[in-house]
């Protein structure tokens, strides 16, 4: 195209420098219409030819596409089957690995239970004759009786050939029919056996066990709970390692557990703490209440002798509350002593403030305030007795740990007798 465009480029050129030359210009417009006409026709008639051209190559396009299409889906159909057919390879071998074929089973189980009925059929059938005839001779000849004692054993072996074929047939039956159950799996529940089979779990159990330990199932194994049929070590070891996820879930939860309850109880323990702080604060607040009015009355009383009797009530009640501040489980072994005994005492000493107070000391104050006193003495014993209670764990640490200490000094030698 660009070579005719240089062609008439050249043509219009020439009409013009012809039309100048001559100064001639009435065909000048004439001439190079026509060139121009001629020019784009050529033009025309290539874009036509390229047209067509390019319809030709899109159809050739298109055909090959098709035809690449048809080679694609006949080649991955092609290779689709044979993909089926490796992985049908791949299970026949896998088949082959897990499953023992017992061919030698088989033939053995048939010779075994054919020759047994034969063998027990004719020996039997003999046997029966020679009773019959010995029964109609009314005696047994010697002939009969070596005869028979040959046919029993005979009839014995084959019997038990026969037994054992056809044990030894059934157990192939059974062991198909268990890989049968398996549906092409590589475990298998031992009750869903047992339903299909017709036989009880415990008899499946028993018979898989031994058809393990033969090597009929050449990778078989049994689950831990003995409820399951695996067939594959790779199986098995996926089932160990979620059996290990298992144990150690379970092991984390009780642990979680364990720490959830230890957590509750020291919780429990800080409130009952708490608590006892409380009630220990309380009760000695009351017992300040108390000691206060003691001293009060104390005050009041100016005979020496009383006074130190109250003062032993009130340094007692003083030492055991700072026991109890000391070991808050003490707080139990006061009950009494604030519900009653502290209240009494208050109230014994205001009663004998009040006697004293009397300008006049007749019989029945002297006597009230006498026995006032003998029971102050015995509070203050009372008091001195509850103390030491409260020291009785105190002293039977002490007891044990010296215990302790004389036998591991006797144990060493150590003590003063082992030197004599």
């Amino acid at each position: 195209m660009d070579n005719n465009w240089e062609k008439y480029g050249r043509e219009i050129r020439s009409i013009v420098d012809n039309a100048i030359h001559t100064q001639n210009f009435q065909q000048l417009n004439k001439n190079i219409t026509d060139s121009v006409n001629g020019a784009v026709n050529d033009i025309q008639n290539g874009i036509r030819a390229a047209g067509q051209a390019v319809t030709e190559a899109t159809g050739w396009q298109k055909q090959m596409r098709t035809r690449m299409g048809t080679w694609k889906e006949m080649g991955e159909e092609k290779a689709s089957k044979a993909q089926v057919r490796i992985v049908d390879q791949k299970n026949q071998l896998a088949r082959q690995e897990l499953f023992q074929k017992n061919r030698s089973v088989s033939i053995g189980g048939w010779f075994l239970a054919a020759c047994g009925y034969t063998f027990s059929g004719v020996t039997g059938i003999a046997a029966m004759v020679l009773f019959i005839i010995a029964f109609f001779m009314g005696s047994v000849p010697v002939g009969i009786k070596i005869a028979l004692g040959i046919l029993i054993p005979l009839f014995a072996c084959s019997g038990f050939m026969a037994w054992k074929g056809s044990s030894m047939l059934s157990a192939l039956k059974r062991y198909r029919s268990y890989i049968s159950g398996l549906q092409g799996r590589t475990y298998c529940n031992i009750k869903e056996l047992s339903d299909q089979s017709g036989k009880s779990p415990k008899f499946v159990l028993k018979d898989l066990r031994k058809m393990i330990a033969r090597g009929w199932f050449r990778q078989g194994h049994l689950d831990q709970d003995n409820t399951c049929l695996i067939v594959s070590h790779d199986t098995y070891r996926e089932y160990q390692a979620i059996q290990k996820s298992r144990k150690e879930q379970e092991r984390l939860e009780l642990r979680q557990q364990e720490e959830q309850k230890r957590l509750e109880l020291r919780q429990q323990m800080e409130q009952k703490q708490m608590q006892a702080q409380g009630e220990i604060g309380q009760v000695i607040e009351e017992g300040n209440a108390y000691l206060r009015k003691i001293r009060e009355c104390n005050d009041a009383i100016p005979e020496v002798e009383i006074s130190q009797k109250i003062t032993r009530i009130e340094t007692l009640v003083q030492r055991i509350f700072e026991r109890v501040k000391e070991n808050p489980d003490s707080l139990e072994d006061i009950h009494k002593l604030m519900e009653y005994y502290l209240p009494t005492t208050v109230k014994l000493l205001e009663a004998y403030r009040q006697l004293d107070g009397q300008p006049i000391q007749g019989g029945n104050i002297k006597s009230s305030k006498r026995e006032i006193e003998k029971t102050l003495d015995t509070l203050n014993v009372a008091f001195e007795k509850l103390l030491d209670s409260l020291f009785e764990d105190v002293a039977w640490d002490v007891s044990t740990d010296i215990s302790v200490l004389h036998t591991m000094l006797a144990q060493e030698g150590l003590t003063e007798g082992d030197f004599h």
